[in-house]
């Protein structure tokens, strides 16, 4: 093989790169096509196309009879090779004459386009491999300025526009500018970045239209049990009952089409999202595998305008009721024919009512946002461990070294340094805690929690309370005495957002920014109240229920 592809290389024309058809030698003894050779001469060219020698306009053409008989010897043949010519959607050797290869570089000062061929003088002439080299592009002249006739290899921030050297040194003078790699190495970090988020964007989509299918599929589980279930109840009340048995199944029916239409439309508006971003995704990878600098840098002005996603939050769902308080009106009030008839139809019409699909508002994000919800919280004297001093109009504890003169309760903290809020916290809303000394516990707890003991009422070490521990170095989450670390720095400032109906509690990390250190979704069973721990070892440590603004 070896053998064959030096006869091919050495029965080559230099020109058309092909092998020689009706060689002619020139006086250098260079060989080329006759045709080629001819079309080269024609275009008042004087030297010769591989060593340069200067040749007489009108030296004839010697047919080389030694190489067709060597190429008849050899047996071989010009193969179509149609592959590497240069197509419609190509980038054509600017050399190359008659019909042209396709390029293999563009070279950024020559401003031309070379085939494989035509590109060995940039490969082995030591001047010519000084010149920088890059992947072919149709766009190659539109990266010339107009105005300079140079190559536009650097970026004007001040302007946004792609300029040559001089264009830096005249009307962009002292303007930032930096080389147009550079400005295509920072932007593609934004795309890399607005694609991770639009893939993010999409998982949570992904997560959310499951979701809601998952709970289309309760609800209507939920209404054909009740359906049968009440249809049972209504064929024991016998004859006097059916006018009504057939109204409360349509009800339940009509409401059942109303939640799961609502469900339905949140999913299809996901849908839609998922499509947009699906196509926005494909348009950033399209634009993020650009290899012309400039090229990318055009585009990137249209893409980046792109409109934000809609989606703000991930949807949660916990459904208040389904239709099972129906079955429970109805066998509440079997067996009483006349009555229910005048009596309990209400009761009925009321429970199918109250069927619900919880789409929880969106989690605050900003601290502004979380502010709409502030709660001012006093903490309750009655509960304070007798050490504990209250002070700030009681939104202020601090450690102290002796007991204070607290009377007698039988809510009062004895075996651990706790207090309790005054009022609880229900609904939306959010408090800041700022402390200082070696260490405190952030919680929310049931009222009943044990006042005395060791487990049972340390905030955290039970099922009745949940709290984020803090000391020093690190901080962790605790419930039911399991233990998850969330924070590997000191955080001084803890904010707590509570949504009592949605099941939810999340913990933040207060500063410029919020940062989300736990959450937990679970229904709760009794009213919350806020509450801290101090450090036993920490003598004048202090927490503080910040006033929010």
């Amino acid at each position: 093989m070896a053998g064959v592809q030096l006869h091919r290389e050495t029965l080559s024309c230099s020109i058309c790169l092909d092998l020689l058809k009706d060689p002619v030698t020139l006086t250098c003894g260079d060989s080329f096509c006759k045709n080629c050779i001819k079309d080269h001469r024609e275009e008042q060219r004087r030297s010769c196309p591989h060593c340069r020698e200067i040749f007489k306009p009108r030296s004839k053409l010697k047919k080389d009879l030694d190489l067709v008989e060597e190429l008849k010897k050899t047996g071989l043949h010009a193969a179509p090779a149609d592959h590497c010519y240069a197509g419609a959607e190509d980038v054509a050797c600017d050399v190359c004459t008659g019909r042209k290869r396709k390029a293999l570089n563009n070279c950024l000062v020559c401003l031309a386009s070379y085939c494989e061929g035509h590109l060995q003088p940039h490969l082995q002439a030591p001047a010519l491999k000084k010149h920088k080299l890059v992947e072919p592009s149709k766009n190659l002249q539109e990266n010339i300025c107009p105005r300079h006739d140079k190559m536009m290899d650097l970026f004007c921030r001040t302007d946004q526009q792609c300029i040559c050297y001089l264009c830096s040194v005249d009307e962009h003078k002292d303007h930032d500018t930096v080389s147009a790699a550079a400005e295509r190495t920072h932007k593609q970090r934004e795309l890399d970045l607005s694609r991770e988020e639009v893939q993010q964007k999409l998982q949570d989509i992904d997560r959310d239209v499951k979701v809601l299918q998952q709970e289309r599929k309760t609800l209507t589980l939920s209404a054909d049990k009740t359906v049968k279930d009440t249809d049972e109840s209504f064929t024991e009340m016998m004859r006097l009952l059916q006018k009504r048995s057939s109204d409360v199944m349509q009800l339940i029916r009509s409401k059942l089409e109303t939640e799961v239409r609502r469900v339905t439309d949140a999913e299809e508006k996901l849908q839609q999202e998922i499509t947009e971003l699906k196509k926005k995704e494909a348009e950033l990878k399209q634009l993020s595998l650009t290899h012309d600098h400039n090229q990318f840098l055009l585009n990137y002005r249209s893409l980046s305008a792109l409109s934000p996603s809609t989606h703000s939050s991930t949807i949660h769902i916990r459904p208040l009721r389904h239709f099972e308080d129906v079955t429970a009106a109805v066998a509440k009030d079997r067996g009483q024919l006349q009555d229910f008839l005048i009596e309990t139809w209400t009761n009925i019409s009321l429970a199918v009512e109250q069927v619900d699909v919880l789409l929880t508002e969106p989690e605050p994000k900003t601290r502004a946002e979380f502010f709409r919800y502030s709660q001012e919280i006093k903490l309750d004297p009655n509960t304070a461990h007798t050490e504990l001093l209250l002070s700030e109009g009681n939104r202020k504890v601090t450690l102290m070294n002796e007991p204070q003169s607290y009377p007698h309760q039988t809510d009062r903290f004895t075996d651990v340094y706790q207090v309790l809020s005054e009022e609880s916290v229900t609904g939306r809303c959010y408090w800041e805690v700022e402390w200082t000394g070696r260490g405190v516990s952030v919680a929310v707890t049931y009222k009943n929690i044990s006042s005395s003991g060791s487990d049972e009422c340390v905030f955290g070490y039970n099922y009745k309370s949940w709290a984020l521990d803090c000391d020093l170095n690190s901080c962790e989450f605790v419930h039911n005495s399991i233990k998850t670390v969330v924070s590997g720095v000191k955080v001084s400032k803890v904010g707590v957002y509570l949504d009592y109906r949605a099941g939810l509690l999340s913990f933040y990390r207060v500063s410029d920014t919020m940062t989300l250190l736990h959450r937990v979704q679970i229904m709760f069973t009794q009213p919350l109240y806020a509450g801290v721990w101090l450090c036993y070892s920490s003598l004048g440590a202090t927490a503080e229920f910040c006033k929010l603004k």
